[in-house]
């Protein structure tokens, strides 16, 4: 990476730093983009050069989460089921701790914000449709109902994360608790497709 594209995602990640720090303070809803570029010290002009909407500043992996499905299925191997390849690629996350799982005790915070915002409660139902889509033209029959099941099993064991995470159990315990699930549950989805 060249000097100008690390000063470029330096600037990206502050403005995301800042604006995250300001969400959680203060709530989505009561945040202007204008306070989000003061804090981060550039323009607001550039914030939106970074970040199309104000929802992206929350959500700036949002592409990466709405291709993982699909991107699963397509780069499975050859004798592997669209279930198999899906839940290997959802243990592999476990196994990283994936931020995107949430599976650290800050995640609560952050979930309490989406939650109190009726703007980021639709990207979230929008990213899940996407998802589904996306998933929905991987998969080798495009089976609409293959993808709803699928996406729906991958959007139970992440609503699962959140709901232990916020009882505050052992990050360990919940790892476990989730692994068994989801090799229950592809295994049984794999078994209807």
């Amino acid at each position: 990476m060249g000097l100008r594209d690390e000063k470029k995602q330096a600037t990206r990640t502050a403005i995301a730093d800042s604006a995250l720090m300001l969400f959680l303070k203060k709530g989505f809803d009561r945040v202007t983009v204008a306070e989000v570029a003061r804090a981060a010290n550039v323009s607001v002009n550039t914030v939106f050069n970074y970040f199309p909407t104000k929802e992206d500043l929350l959500f700036d992996r949002q592409d990466e989460v709405v291709r993982r499905l699909a991107r699963a299925v397509h780069d499975r191997a050859g004798d592997e089921s669209p279930a198999a390849a899906v839940c290997r690629a959802f243990l592999d996350r476990l196994d990283r701790d994936d931020p995107t799982l949430g599976l650290h005790p800050g995640a609560a915070r952050l979930w309490r914000v989406v939650d109190d915002s009726p703007a980021l409660l639709a990207r979230v139902r929008l990213l899940r449709e996407l998802t589904e889509d996306a998933l929905a033209e991987a998969l080798p029959s495009g089976s609409r109902l293959t993808a709803a099941v699928l996406a729906a099993a991958d959007h139970a064991l992440h609503a699962e994360i959140r709901r232990r995470v916020t009882l505050g159990e052992p990050t360990s315990d919940i790892r476990a608790a989730i692994r068994a699930d989801a090799e229950r549950a592809f295994a049984v989805i794999g078994g209807l497709t």
